[in-house]
């Protein structure tokens, strides 16, 4: 059996995480996540801008509703403003919608980066103090934990200093994506960096992600480095089940992993759409949304290019259902399907402010016009 992760007054077990992800980590997949898992874990909703939030967007408002069997629930915020990030954990807390932060400190996308966030912030160690402390500060008894990447490149590495700041403002646990802001989703994760900064930050818990594409790697990656807990993002792509197998790796139960046939799998596919059109109010929308995820859960399955296309622009449950009923659905899972899957990307320029890299404590041009205004994908 493992440790139990502990955020806050939150105990975590076995200890894995859900990693917020754009587009994707919404009610429907979170519901799907937490039911192979039995309801163990931590599921994170996708980013949530801080400005938006404020704002009581109408959009943003929907990505915060939890369902009523979901606890705790977890929002992942991004921000770039300390007063506009102070003001959405004040509400938060007062109007009691959510019961742990997560501070998004790890997002590579050049619409982040540009305006100073995501992976591109901690490298000015003020403006982050500044944020950590008034999100601390304002959640009151709500645990805040921040997940963040090595650093912008390899000449510009964060890590370290950033989880000092984070332990010295009182963050009950920090995620570690061993990559860098250049590196995307390319290359291979460095899990001796999470090991470092399990070494350098003792006092909370340190979380690894990236290249978790099984249960067998969490439970390597957990084993090297020393972390408390994993974090696991593109490996449950199309595979909600993936919680199942990280609880039964942790529990020690490695003869119970999932293996569904491509029947199995439909039945997910069908439900995942289903859920996403009630969440929506509109099946046809739940149904689109749900196209982008057709590739993911039928990765390895002997299905041909012209039904993959047929099915990835289905636009109602009924057209969903047919289309893979006239598959070979007695396909048992594929040899080779549980490896990476989602983007690998890498190398990429990183964009940023101007004169961003000059200085790594002056944050003077920084404030509420650089908060994006939506949130989600």
């Amino acid at each position: 059996m493992s440790t139990p992760l502990q955020i806050g007054p939150h105990t975590v077990r076995p200890p894995v995480v859900l990693a917020p992800m754009a587009g994707i980590t919404n009610a429907p997949f979170r519901t799907l996540c937490r039911e192979f898992s039995g309801g163990k874990g931590l599921f994170v909703s996708e980013m949530i801008t801080t400005r938006a939030l404020v704002e009581r967007n109408e959009k943003t408002m929907q990505l915060i509703h939890f369902d009523a069997t979901e606890t705790p629930r977890s929002i992942q915020l991004y921000g770039v403003d300390p007063v506009t990030v102070g003001k959405a954990v004040r509400m938060i807390a007062e109007e009691d919608l959510a019961d742990h932060i997560d501070l998004n400190f790890g997002c590579p996308v050049p619409k982040v980066t540009r305006k100073g966030g995501g992976s591109a912030l901690p490298y000015k160690r003020n403006l982050l103090r500044a944020i950590v402390r008034e999100a601390v500060t304002g959640a009151g008894d709500l645990p805040v934990t921040m997940k963040m990447r090595k650093g912008i490149d390899d000449d510009h590495l964060t890590f370290l200093d950033a989880g000092r700041i984070a332990v010295e403002e009182g963050v009950s646990a920090i995620a570690l994506h061993g990559r860098t802001t250049a590196q995307h989703y390319g290359g291979t994760a460095d899990w001796d960096a999470i090991a470092r900064l399990k070494e350098h930050v003792p006092e909370i818990p340190v979380l690894g992600n990236g290249d978790i594409w099984s249960a067998e790697d969490a439970l390597r990656m957990v084993r090297e480095t020393g972390c408390d807990g994993v974090v696991v993002g593109r490996g449950c792509l199309g595979r909600p089940w993936l919680f199942a197998d990280l609880v039964a790796a942790f529990e020690g139960r490695t003869d119970a992993y999932v293996r569904p046939t491509l029947r199995e799998v439909a039945d997910v596919m069908v439900r995942h759409a289903t859920l996403l059109g009630e969440w929506i109010g509109d099946e046809a929308r739940g149904v689109i949304d749900f196209r982008k995820h057709v590739a993911w859960y039928l990765k390895g399955f002997a299905v041909g290019s012209e039904m993959r296309k047929r099915l990835a622009v289905t636009s109602s449950l009924e057209a969903l259902r047919a289309g893979l009923d006239e598959l070979d659905l007695d396909q048992p899972w594929p040899t080779g399907a549980d490896g990476p899957r989602g983007r690998t990307s890498g190398n990429n320029r990183v964009v940023l402010p101007d004169g961003w890299l000059k200085d790594p404590y002056d944050c003077a041009g920084i404030g509420e016009d650089a908060e994006l205004d939506t949130s989600g994908g």
